[in-house]
């Protein structure tokens, strides 16, 4: 590995280093500009003003707030995640099983969707301008038009009002067989499925076709090479770099994606406990959850940009 490669590397974790500092500033000021007290919240409109003043004073929130920002960041660069207002609990066993419950519907998600949009859109690269490839087109396009509130929507619609197939609300605590999985996460998995393969689908096609009009993928095509072999042996490994900057960008909007889906059939993860904490004006709670999911992205996008750089073969 030569020293460019590692230089860009360096550059890209430095850059994502400072983004999540960027980030954590953004994100704490942005949730203390939510309106409604915090200390009213949560005691109560009968709370009197004595008693709304010692919580505040008590909970440091009329400290000034670059203050409170300090302290909150030197906190999560020691790995305090703070306290919850709303259950006088430390936020790290909040989120705890909840997190795990995110991971389970993402890495099952990513399991069925990345194999599946990958294999449409090389597929459809390889036959393209066929009735398949336009077909894939416009399925991927008229996917990507409808948003994912009424992908999930129509789901509990089809599959749990009419045809009663399935459950409208996902409940891990009563799974004990795989016909449980099954029924549990069937209609998030499916939900977050269409909205992160219709990007990856035409990303995926968009790169490999492009690869495909390069004089070398030419001369190989002259001298005989089958399409499949022409794709998978001489295009696909050099349109890598962008394929994985396909499946890192798709899978970070699964990040986003996953707070509709977790909202609306209610799944006990961490982005439906991010939801419920803003009602309650739980602030550190609100701040963690967000840093997870901005953590979560910067990481995707920052492995998808080394991993570019490492299969850039004029790099190498």
């Amino acid at each position: 590995m030569n020293k460019r490669i590692l230089s860009l590397a360096a550059n890209r974790l430095a850059i994502a280093l400072i983004t999540l500092v960027i980030v954590s500033f953004a994100v704490f000021f942005a949730t203390t500009l939510l309106p409604g007290d915090t200390a009213t919240i949560l005691l109560g409109q009968s709370a009197t003003p004595e008693a709304v003043a010692g919580l505040r004073t008590a909970m440091h929130l009329d400290d000034p707030a670059i203050l409170r920002f300090l302290h909150w960041l030197m906190g999560l660069a020691q790995g305090d995640l703070g306290t919850s207002y709303a259950n006088n609990m430390p936020v790290a066993a909040l989120i705890g099983g909840r997190f795990v419950n995110t991971l389970k519907l993402a890495a099952i998600t990513a399991a069925i969707a990345v194999p599946l949009a990958l294999t449409l859109g090389i597929t459809a690269a390889m036959w393209r301008g066929s009735v398949y490839d336009r077909a894939v087109t416009i399925l991927t396009i008229g996917i990507i038009s409808v948003p994912e509130f009424m992908i999930a929507t129509s789901a509990v619609l089809i599959f749990a009002v009419y045809l009663k197939w399935l459950p409208a609300l996902s409940f891990t605590n009563e799974v004990s067989t795989f016909y449980d999985i099954l029924r549990v996460y069937a209609m998030p998995v499916l939900t977050l499925t269409f909205v992160v393969s219709a990007q990856m689908i035409r990303m995926t096609r968009a790169a490999v076709v492009e690869t495909l009009s390069t004089p070398y993928v030419e001369m190989a095509l002259l001298k005989g090479a089958s399409r499949p072999r022409l794709v998978l042996r001489h295009a696909l490994p050099n349109a890598l770099g962008p394929i994985v900057n396909a499946v890192a960008l798709s899978l970070s909007y699964l990040l986003g994606g996953v707070i509709i889906v977790e909202t609306i059939f209610n799944y006990p993860g961490i982005a439906k406990l991010m939801v419920d904490a803003v009602a309650t004006r739980d602030l550190p709670l609100i701040q963690t959850c967000a840093m997870i999911f901005c953590l979560g992205y910067l990481t995707l996008i920052t492995l998808a940009d080394i991993l570019a750089i490492l299969s850039n073969p004029r790099l190498r």
